[in-house]
């Protein structure tokens, strides 16, 4: 099937200086935690996104001087030539499909912890970074600014030597050019500081030696936030922004432009949460009315129309894109073949930068449980290894791991029957779904219920048995399948069990309680709920602020009683900031750092969980060893108390099957398994990544256990000089 002629405008080449991007589709740089030191994984990952059509591939945020080092977050880095090396794996990769390779040049400034160097970065002036913590530059001098434009200049050389194509001078999201440009960090009184002119020479003379060291080889594009959303105190885009985009645009070949800062840098990658499609337009569709250069701009553009729209209006070139790429590195090639509904689209719940933003590779994505293991699992995002048994298998459970085990299984050939007693497929992600700001995340159910829909069709033998009665362990003995595959979830507890005291708290019982319910229950909707609502949080991530927005906005008058941090995970997603505006918005009280002893009729017993003596004494067996013992235990009334405190596995099915483990060979039974919440409680990434490693791996001997993945390491002994063989077999995810 073709693409709609009405999308044709996607797929023309554009000239970018001394080089032509084959189309408009442009991987924009993102993180995933390869950096230089897993040449691998930078390789597989950006390659398997150039087969799948994309234009341009660039690396993430690449350091170019020990002074600018990020550690514990992993960048890419150009300091020598064994980073040359290993960058030149990918870009090699990247070229074998036509598609054009970049990196984006990094000095962080402030803004670089340098853990691992312990190198102090130079700046603009000296101040403390509203990022990261305890982290100061040194004011440069006009010699330390000669030296910094040279590192680039030097870190652009050894780009071009490892096959880069497109070289950035990177400015946006207040690193070192945007902290010369914006009078918010430029405190200087000599020709670096001042007036606009003054200001933005720093940037401007660091393009034009990029320019003249490699521009006759490679694209320089530089990455600028035309808005760093800061008011007048900073950078607005219909003043000292498009300034800047007159002054610096005949030293460039390409603006990749976004709007923010770091401090709050979810206003760039905007979660779907709070952003739809294109939020940053209003501000970008002013650049290309000042340049004459190709533009590129985000905004988690996910559907195709779209993208035709804002290049035929004439506010971008370009279509760039780091999360939906990670969702479906296919994405362009499914818009040309018109197989538009076999696209992943990206749900914008930023759990793929919140692997970074911990510290720890690889990248994951909610959608794309191959994101991150192209290399070291091997795993192609859409081809499997044929089945190589005859095993017809029962999945029970349909949510984000049951959905996309069965799936991946249908897709290798298996006969599977997808056995669950909802209507739908998707299991939790319904219910979540229906919380504010969070429909998008229904995307992740929709593409497993069109591809499971078509797996079905092709072969009659499997089936989607959805609206069942719930499976018994008698049940699945006389089922008939070879292998059963248990994905039955977890649900919130009902008795407050939760992490701080790992035991349920006396007096909460909603499972009997009319006053008491947990989000399953508020869900389901078989409660009533009273006018005053406490939420007791014992959960890190969206849960309990979501119910709180759901309820305030149904005009509830909620209070959060929080032991664990309201939301601190949604700091990791960018989430968090604008949730706790929005809370407040809302009128909703958090009582923070307490926790609750007992509840008695409409009345919770709560303390602070500090309120015990800061000295330590030894008491003796069966007295706890604090000088003076907790006093700050108070009673707070509800009239409906929510109780989210933690989840536990419904894994009743699969124990009972364990237990009669001597009557599966007599009933055809050669194995079952355990995946998703049902194992452990998760977030629906690492669920939806357990249901497609099972059925990737079923055949294994102990398909429950993960099989050894690769790992690029460097072995104490050997000699620092990285190896220049690769296997590109990887992709076709071979034994």
């Amino acid at each position: 099937m073709a693409r709609d002629p009405k999308l044709d405008i996607l797929f023309e080449p554009i000239d970018v200086g001394p080089k032509t991007l084959k189309n408009r589709f442009y991987q924009v740089p993102h993180c995933i935690g390869a950096g230089s030191d897993k040449p691998g994984f930078q390789m597989a990952h950006r390659g398997v996104k150039a087969e799948g059509g994309w234009g341009a591939l660039n690396t993430e945020y690449c350091s170019i001087h020990p002074e600018s080092d990020d550690t514990m977050r992993i960048s890419a880095r150009l300091w020598d030539e064994g980073d040359v090396r290993n960058l030149k794996a990918m870009t090699d990769y990247v070229h074998q499909y036509g598609a054009l390779a970049g990196v984006e040049l990094w000095y962080g400034s402030s803004h670089s912890p340098n853990m691992e160097s312990r190198a102090t970065p130079l700046g603009v002036s000296q101040f403390a970074s509203e990022f990261e913590t305890q982290t100061f530059c040194r004011g440069a001098d006009k010699d330390q600014i000669q030296r910094l434009q040279n590192h680039y200049v030097d870190a652009a050389k050894r780009a071009r030597d490892a096959g880069f194509d497109i070289v950035y001078v990177y400015g946006a999201h207040s690193y070192l050019p945007l902290q010369f440009l914006s009078p918010y960090y430029n405190k200087r009184t000599d020709e670096y500081g001042g007036s606009f002119e003054n200001r933005a020479r720093f940037w401007v003379e660091t393009l034009e030696k990029v320019k003249k060291a490699v521009g006759h080889e490679c694209a320089i594009a530089t990455r600028f936030a035309v808005d760093t959303l800061y008011g007048p105190d900073s950078i607005e885009v219909e003043d000292e922004g498009v300034k800047f985009i007159e002054m610096a645009d005949p030293y460039l070949d390409l603006w990749d432009v976004n709007i923010g800062d770091i401090a709050e840098w979810g206003e760039d990658a905007g979660p779907s949460r709070f952003y739809r499609m294109g939020h940053q337009q209003p501000w970008t569709r002013f650049v290309k009315q000042h340049s004459n250069k190709p533009v590129l701009g985000v905004g988690r553009f996910t559907d195709s129309a779209k993208m035709a729209e804002v290049i035929n209006s004439g506010e971008l070139d370009i279509i760039g894109a780091a999360r939906p790429s990670i969702a479906d590195p296919f994405l362009p090639n499914k818009i040309e073949e018109g197989r538009e509904d076999d696209i992943r689209t990206c749900i914008g719940c930023n759990v793929c930068i919140s692997r970074w933003e911990i510290g720890g590779p690889p990248m994951i994505c909610t959608q794309n449980p191959t994101a991150g293991e192209e290399f070291r699992r091997g795993w192609h995002p859409e081809k499997t290894q044929k089945a190589a048994s005859d095993d017809a298998i029962l999945v029970v459970g349909a949510g984000p791991s049951g959905a996309e085990c069965a799936r991946t299984l249908m897709d290798r050939g298996h006969v599977v029957h997808l056995y669950d007693k909802a209507e739908k497929v998707g299991g939790y992600v319904n219910d979540v779904a229906t919380l504010p700001g969070l429909a998008e995340w229904s995307y992740h159910r929709d593409y497993r219920e069109v591809q499971l829909q078509k797996l079905v069709k092709k072969n009659k033998e499997s089936q989607l048995a959805l609206g069942a009665k719930e499976m018994t362990v008698q049940d699945a003995l006389d089922y008939g399948a070879d292998k059963i595959v248990i994905a039955t979830g977890a649900t919130w507890n009902t008795d407050g069990t939760n992490p701080l005291d790992h035991g349920p708290i006396p007096g909460i019982d909603a499972e009997n309680k009319d006053n008491m319910l947990t989000p399953d229950q508020i869900f389901a909707g078989k409660k009533p709920v009273g006018k005053k609502v406490t939420i007791l949080n014992g959960d890190p991530y969206y849960m309990a602020p979501s119910l709180a927005e759901k309820l305030a906005t149904e005009g509830y008058e909620v209070t959060v009683v929080d032991g664990v941090g309201l939301g601190t995970y949604m700091e990791f997603t960018l989430e968090l900031p604008n949730m706790e505006r929005r809370l407040h918005e809302l009128g909703v009280e958090v009582i923070g750092d307490h926790w609750a002893s007992r509840a008695e009729d409409n009345r919770l017993e709560i303390f602070n969980l500090y309120g015990d003596s800061s000295k330590r004494v030894y008491k003796g067996p069966g007295e706890l060893p604090r000088e003076k013992a907790n006093d700050t235990h108070q009673w707070h009334e509800f009239d409906s108390l929510v109780v989210v405190t933690g989840r536990s596995s419904n894994c009743e099915l699969y124990d009972g099957l364990k237990a009669r483990k001597d009557e599966w060979e007599e009933n055809g039974i050669k194995d079952v398994y355990l995946i998703g919440d049902a194992l452990a409680p998760k977030i629906i990434a690492d669920a939806t990544f357990d249901g497609h490693r099972m059925a990737r791996e079923i055949e294994d001997e102990e398909a429950q256990y993960h099989r050894p993945y690769k790992r690029e390491k460097a072995v104490f002994g050997a000699p620092y000089v990285p190896g220049h063989s690769y296997n590109l077999e990887f992709l076709h995810d071979k034994d």
